[in-house]
């Protein structure tokens, strides 16, 4: 199974826990509980805690010999839908298997929790029951970009938490995407862009010009470089190694690349399937069209990761089949290995109030004006 890449391992690190919500996907239990029997495969030092309807559950978990030892079910009687409002969930959530599931990690039941469910719902769900961390001012949801860079990924943030960022908040994502890539991709000193519309400093909105200068000053207190501003050309380039925009811009940048990425790999199928000779051709290059399918494949990056947060989130596509959520749990587990959010707040606390300081410094500007 295909996997994004190795993280960083915690040479401290025990057995791994993970807390997974079985009824937030598009497709059902079966999608996820299939996707849970094929990361154990490969996890052999990992537990479950699955969350959701106990008389659904069961049948399936008996499906796959040797994996109900693994697994502690938890009973929700109630499902969190994709047209569920978070505020609603946040007033009535109780019961339900995202609720539980996130209930797991902050009763320390388990490391990392992995939800399918509404985006929204599930951020916040997260932030009420495992609050923000000291110095944190708005969360954000990072992914990874499949690139030309040696390690084959970009890290972009925020992917969709929240559709608002200042120049603060943003600075913030710098920080936090910069710890991810030296935790979770081992980049000692990761290179940091803002997307814009241009590369010239002149470009852009003003909380972007803002962010600008602000990421200059405090690259070095963040443990980065600032590269400056990128386009939307550079997400999968060799330029950059994180991405930072807000959630709305992110968002849409992010599903637009998976599905050019479905689209290539349909064009591509048709093209080498047209005729006996194309097809002769795609047999002689199997091997070199099996690892660009790999490439291109978006379930093998599946999961967005929730920072700054008291616990690891994973957000895994509502539509995601059973290597998708595969590809989710796998990099719970590699996260948690890797005490990621331990490490993640050291750098937050290094990095001190350096978000605080730009707001604050904006503010003065302002009161100067």
């Amino acid at each position: 199974m295909a996997t994004g890449p190795e993280l960083q391992p915690d040479a401290s690190a025990k057995r791994i826990v993970i807390s997974v919500d079985a009824m937030g996907s598009d497709r059902g239990p079966v999608a996820v509980v299939a996707g849970l029997a094929l990361s154990a495969a490969s996890l052999p030092d990992a537990a479950f805690i699955l969350h959701g309807d106990e008389a659904q559950l069961r049948p399936l978990l008996a499906k796959h010999a040797g994996l109900g030892a693994r697994v502690t079910l938890r009973h929700a009687p109630r499902v969190v839908t994709m047209e569920d409002k978070p505020s609603q969930v946040m007033r009535h959530g109780e019961g339900t298997s995202m609720w539980s599931t996130i209930e797991s990690v902050k009763n320390r039941e388990a490391t990392v929790a992995v939800s399918c469910g509404n985006t929204g719902a599930l951020m916040a769900v997260s932030m009420i029951r495992l609050r923000k961390l000291p110095g944190v001012n708005r969360p954000a949801i990072a992914c990874l970009w499949p690139s030309a860079n040696p390690q084959g990924f970009n890290v972009m943030l925020d992917v969709g938490a929240d559709i608002k960022a200042d120049a603060a908040d943003l600075l913030q994502y710098a920080a936090m995407g910069a710890s991810y890539a030296r935790n979770g991709l081992g980049l000692a000193r990761p290179r940091v862009g803002l997307l814009n519309v241009g590369t010239e400093e002149h470009k852009g909105r003003a909380e972007l010009k803002e962010a600008h200068e602000q990421m200059t000053t405090y690259a070095e207190a963040g443990g980065y470089d600032y590269v400056g501003f990128v386009e939307g050309g550079d997400l999968p380039s060799a330029r950059v190694d994180v991405i930072v925009t807000d959630g709305f811009t992110g968002n849409i940048a992010l599903k637009t690349g998976e599905g050019t990425a479905k689209l290539i790999s349909t064009l591509l199928r048709e093209a080498l399937t047209s005729s006996l000779l194309s097809k002769l051709a795609a047999l002689l290059a199997m091997k070199s069209l099996q690892n660009l399918q790999r490439r291109i494949d978006p379930r093998r990056v599946n999961g967005g990761v929730f920072l700054g947060l008291n616990g690891t989130v994973i957000k895994s596509h509502g539509s995601a089949d059973a290597t998708g959520v595969a590809a989710a749990i796998t990099l719970a587990h590699q996260l948690s290995g890797a005490g990621f959010v331990d490490r993640l707040a050291a750098r937050v606390a290094s990095a001190g109030s350096t978000g605080q300081d730009a707001r604050s410094d904006g503010a003065e500007a302002v009161a100067k004006e």
